[in-house]
């Protein structure tokens, strides 16, 4: 479990393929998040759990199956990509964004930037089956950072970005046409299920 407030921006550093079976590993240096890890923890990569499998020095090897390459961005890093990161939340910390799972829905699209007095104001395309789950004012986590959602469509939603957010996080990175991980508010999926079988 994540709150999608990121520690660090990591650096992959190795992509290598094991064998035929189409997954990935993939060396992330982080100095932070590796400052306390062990070997079976989760750390979250540009919103995608992963599970430490090795720790080289100030860097960590994780696994990447195909499902995962499927659904998220990560099948299209290479060596000297930025990636968020986040250690998974200790019981008796502070929950400072929203609840992130780290499993992400779906990938969005930024169609547009603009910048603002000392913030940006984005716009992601989505797939419909996604912002049926986004709510103005709700949270969703693009590429692992919690954020507020602005305004919402069929087709898109909306956030602005503080200051912090764009120098702490690869969001500041983005132009449009760039893709991001994105993970709807897990809650709005239990209640749609809830009903669904109630109906």
């Amino acid at each position: 479990m994540f709150t999608g407030i990121v520690e660090e921006i990591g650096t992959i550093t190795a992509l290598e393929r094991p064998d035929a079976a189409g997954d990935v590993r993939i060396t992330v240096h982080g100095p932070l998040v590796t400052s306390d890890a062990r070997l079976g923890d989760s750390i979250s990569v540009s919103g995608v759990c992963l599970t430490v499998t090795s720790l080289p020095g100030e860097a960590f090897t994780a696994d990447v199956m195909p499902e995962s390459l499927d659904r998220t961005c990560l099948g299209a890093l290479v060596p000297g990509s930025r990636v968020n990161l986040e250690r998974a939340v200790r019981a008796d910390a502070r929950l400072g964004g929203h609840i992130v799972q780290g499993h992400v829905d779906g990938v969005a699209t930024l169609r547009s930037r603009a910048p603002g007095p000392r913030w940006d104001d984005l716009v992601f395309d989505a797939d419909p089956g996604l912002t049926r789950y986004v709510a103005e004012k709700g949270s969703i986590a693009v590429a692992g950072v919690s954020l507020t959602v602005t305004a919402v469509t069929q087709t898109s939603f909306g956030v602005s970005l503080i200051p912090t957010t764009l120098e702490a996080t690869v969001l500041g990175d983005l132009v449009p046409g760039d893709r991001v991980n994105i993970e709807v508010d897990v809650l709005a999926k239990y209640v749609e299920r809830l009903l669904g079988a109630r109906a």
